[in-house]
């Protein structure tokens, strides 16, 4: 929380930073009331993940889904190592344009908002959760200059969701992009890259783990992920990201969902990278 002085001197700078930087939507730029925000339009574009969902990984299953625990057919072929999928969002044209402004863009003032949405979808743990950024390699940490998980993971600990370890997991050796690949490709791609950090392994055993990213694609990267930190003896992995990227978008007032453009992939776009 922010102490008494911090918060009195924010109210008071509020107005002098509003008059040199107009608010504005960060999704599609125009005027807003606040600093931090969507505008109404860019809001209600957003698609949230609704209810019935697998009970495996909460991909939405429509509203013509049979009650009862249901599994969706990717999770009944193969059985996913996590516990479950947070997202804030479903990948679509808002959502993209969010996590393009943030992560090429640089906007890493988004990383509160982003961090309240995924906060909202996050299930209730028994004891706090440790926050374990997905990793990114030390030679795209330079380039970039910040990982982006990593400020998600934060602002999730200054929300009161979990303890943050941010080096729980370390990225040995540096790999392609994985858009495109095939299943067996990104597996070679990813084969011995991710490790736990030796002096986290203590924290790791017996706890539930929050995996933090921005976006979730293929699902290859926080496989592995997860698979490394079950070796490392954690109890529960749930995967929270703030976009996931499916075959199939929701379309909020039909209840049906519609193909993704193969050409509008994060990968194609240089949006997240497929984890």
């Amino acid at each position: 929380m922010l102490t008494p002085l911090r918060k009195v001197l924010g109210e008071t700078l509020l107005p002098i930073v509003d008059a040199v930087y107009p608010p504005r939507c960060p999704a599609c730029s125009c005027s807003i009331g606040t600093q931090s925000g969507l505008c109404p339009d860019c809001w209600g574009s957003l698609v949230v993940p609704a209810e019935p969902g697998c009970v495996r990984c909460q991909r939405p299953m429509g509203t013509d889904a049979i009650g009862g625990e249901i599994v969706c057919a990717p999770c009944f072929q193969t059985p996913p190592r996590h516990d479950g999928i947070a997202a804030a969002t479903l990948y679509g044209d808002t959502s993209r344009k969010l996590v393009l402004a943030y992560k090429h863009g640089r906007k890493l003032a988004l990383a509160p908002l982003l961090a309240r949405m995924i906060a909202a979808r996050l299930p209730e743990f028994t004891e706090p959760p440790l926050l374990v950024p997905v990793p990114l390699h030390r030679l795209r940490l330079w380039k970039r200059g910040f990982n982006q998980a990593a400020l998600l993971a934060r602002e999730l600990e200054r929300l009161g969701r979990g303890e943050l370890l941010v080096d729980g997991l370390v990225r040995r050796k540096a790999t392609p992009s994985l858009g495109g690949m095939g299943a067996k490709a990104r597996q070679r791609a990813l084969a011995g890259a991710i490790a736990a950090r030796p002096g986290a392994r203590e924290r790791l055993n017996g706890r539930d783990v929050v995996l933090v990213d921005d976006v979730l694609t293929s699902g290859a990267t926080s496989d592995a992920c997860v698979a490394v930190l079950k070796r490392a003896g954690a109890e529960r992995v749930v995967l929270a990201c703030f976009a996931r990227v499916l075959d199939e978008a929701a379309a909020p007032a039909g209840g049906r969902y519609k193909p993704v453009p193969k050409t509008e992939t994060p990968g194609a776009e240089k949006a997240p990278g497929a984890t």
